[in-house]
């Protein structure tokens, strides 16, 4: 895109969605209200300080903020002209947790970096990174997704290499989030159903591979079936978040009341935040809190229907759907409805890497929507 028109679009601008400004900023206080509650007794352990997690979490948002101004101020098809490099920093970006003296380890994994004392996690920003690159790689691809040379075949190859360095760290929550996200703007950008499929049966067949090679995966996938056996250790986790969401009943036991968060529950800080939600909000918190997750897609969906192009509905859509599905692979596995993946709940759960990466996500939103077109009501 040419300078002038760059100009042309900046006379188009109005104001900001501002129901979409709303909501993140219920989420983000919701957050910080369940995670002061949630982590107390875990950050006194960890640290000898009870805000511990609280204050990594004001971090956190200390550098969201800006970057959600920042970029919600940017216009966003300047992005696109960078796609190349934003799938090289991807690949860059996963490359670093392999390296000594760089690398944070925790047990077997390799998700995190340490830069100037601060732990990051990068493959949080691979996922905005990764998005803005297969959003300019689609709409350049709009007209040629039904032929396979063109458009399924290099997709499984550009996923393939993101989702195969994700596997090497391993990180199979964070590949989940984006083969989801990938497969759904795939579909948006004019992709066919039968191609949809097929990178789906191929990933089902890698994941078939991939449990029966790891144990730890194996053990996700019993639990899920039969929570009930090895309740004192394998399954300990998905048993205690039962037990907690349980015994929350409609109204909860009250905001600050629960007592799973008393070192029984494990990663309650991460992991199993939703768990001390329900425990302490019952069926009504819990409501309100899925309530505000999907205001929040729908505004993103208002917002991807009046994009002025193709590139910022597919950005527009991604966003939400990162959003909405990493939700979903967080309280689904909490809930047992699904294998817990250890992804962390959007907005709720302490991550400066995580809430940074969204807030900055949620500023491109914004900036897709001061320069939506107006629908009509057929539409």
């Amino acid at each position: 895109m040419a300078f002038k028109d760059l100009l042309v679009l900046k006379k188009t601008y109005h104001a900001p969605d501002r129901k979409l400004t709303l909501v993140t900023l219920a989420l983000v206080v919701f957050g910080l209200v369940m995670l002061f509650s949630a982590s107390l007794v875990a950050g006194y352990l960890r640290s000898g300080n009870s805000l511990y997690f609280i204050n990594h979490q004001l971090l956190g948002l200390l550098l969201g903020i800006p970057a959600f101004v920042i970029f919600s101020r940017i216009d966003y098809h300047l992005w696109r002209k960078y796609a190349l490099y934003f799938l090289l920093g991807s690949i860059v970006l996963l490359l670093l947790v392999f390296i000594p003296g760089l690398s944070a380890n925790y047990g077997k994994a390799h998700n995190w970096i340490n830069v100037l004392g601060f732990s990051l996690q990068p493959s949080e920003f691979v996922k905005i990174s990764f998005l803005l690159y297969l959003a300019a790689w689609l709409e350049v691809k709009q007209n040629k997704l039904e032929n396979f040379s063109h458009g399924l075949g290099p997709f499984i190859v550009i996923l393939g290499i993101i989702g195969g360095l994700m596997l090497l760290q391993p990180d199979l929550g964070t590949l989940s989030i984006i083969f989801a996200t990938s497969l759904i703007v795939y579909f948006v950008a004019g992709g066919k159903w039968r191609h949809v499929l097929l990178a789906v049966l191929l990933a089902a067949i890698c994941l078939v591979v991939l449990v029966n090679i790891k144990s730890s995966k194996m053990d996700r996938i019993e639990c899920y079936k039969h929570p009930e056996i090895s309740v004192d250790d394998k399954c300990y986790q998905i048993n205690q978040a039962l037990i907690a969401i349980g015994s929350g009943g409609f109204w909860g036991r009250g905001l600050g009341e629960s007592r799973q968060k008393f070192m029984y529950l494990p990663e309650v800080w991460s992991d199993s935040i939703f768990a001390v939600v329900a425990e302490e909000l019952g069926f009504v918190g819990s409501i309100f809190l899925l309530g505000l997750y999907f205001y929040l897609f729908y505004r993103g969906w208002s917002i991807a229907k009046k994009a002025p192009d193709l590139y910022g509905r597919i950005l527009a859509i991604g966003i939400v759907s990162w959003i909405i599905v990493q939700t979903v692979l967080n309280i689904g596995g909490t809930m047992n409805f699904i294998p817990m993946t250890g992804v962390p709940l959007p907005f709720v759960s302490s991550g400066g890497s995580s809430l940074l990466s969204i807030m900055a996500a949620v500023g491109i939103l914004s900036n897709i929507s001061r320069q939506t077109r107006a629908v009509s009501k057929r539409m």
